[in-house]
């Protein structure tokens, strides 16, 4: 059996460009089981921003499960935001995780947006003034949470879902002086504590999508500019992953 997982990240929506996804969208329940959006909904993080995201992506036919971006924290409005998401049917995840039975199965899904930090030997570290140890421990307090959301979950596939990478292989294309900003290793070493099949994260607007967790497990960067479609299709089953 095949689970069909739809995703998409990094849509940035607001009133000029509602209705853009929309189209492809309505396709949806004939080519996936489940769609999910990896952060970065919004341009700025508003209540008003979160309400369009509202309207292109609620009431599709099937569930949408999404983690928020950096741009969905800019303006403090991360409570308004969720509620407007959640009123609107769609699940977000923050160091959580949901299972949704789907006719290939229990597809598990944990998610957090994650956090910058970099890779193994060019990494930040938990040394030196309070700002450094706090921008470290928030990393690392991120990738425990999903650690946590991914063990918590009985399914037949599990999926992690966050906005930083978890891999630098997916950075690749960005200026090598910002993967720290990107993403974390630490994200990635959480991913492999679980029997996860699949990991998806954006936020790497000039990466590459496809990259693979030190432990194996597959990494696809799905950013709306990186897939330069409305969102990609993985189909979930066995060794399987299209």
């Amino acid at each position: 059996m095949v689970i069909r997982i739809a995703a998409v990240g990094d849509v940035h929506l607001d009133e000029d460009v509602v209705g853009r996804f929309r189209p492809a969208l309505e396709e949806l329940p004939g080519c996936a089981d489940v769609l999910l959006l990896a952060g970065d909904l919004t341009r700025h993080g508003t209540e008003a921003e979160a309400r369009c995201v509202a309207r292109e992506f609620g009431d599709l036919g099937v569930p949408v499960i999404t983690v928020l971006g950096n741009h969905d924290h800019q303006c403090d409005e991360v409570p308004q935001v969720v509620k407007v998401l959640e009123d609107a049917g769609i699940t977000v995840l923050e160091g959580t995780g949901t299972v949704v039975d789907t006719p290939g199965g229990r597809l598990g899904v944990a998610g957090v947006k994650g956090f910058g930090g970099g890779f193994a030997g060019r990494c930040a570290s938990d040394f030196g003034e309070p700002e450094m140890k706090a921008f470290v421990r928030t990393t690392r307090e991120s990738a425990d949470a999903l650690t946590d959301a991914l063990l918590a979950l009985e399914c037949d596939a599990l999926v992690a879902l966050t906005h930083y990478s978890p891999v630098p292989d997916t950075l690749a294309g960005e200026p090598l002086e910002i993967y720290p900003f990107l993403g974390s290793y630490q994200l990635g070493q959480a991913i492999d504590s679980a029997p996860t099949a699949l990991a998806l994260h954006g936020h790497a607007h000039h990466g590459t999508e496809r990259g693979t967790t030190p432990g194996g497990v597959r990494v696809r960067n799905v950013a709306h500019p990186v897939i330069k479609q409305a969102y990609s299709v993985f189909h979930l089953g066995g060794d399987q992953l299209d």
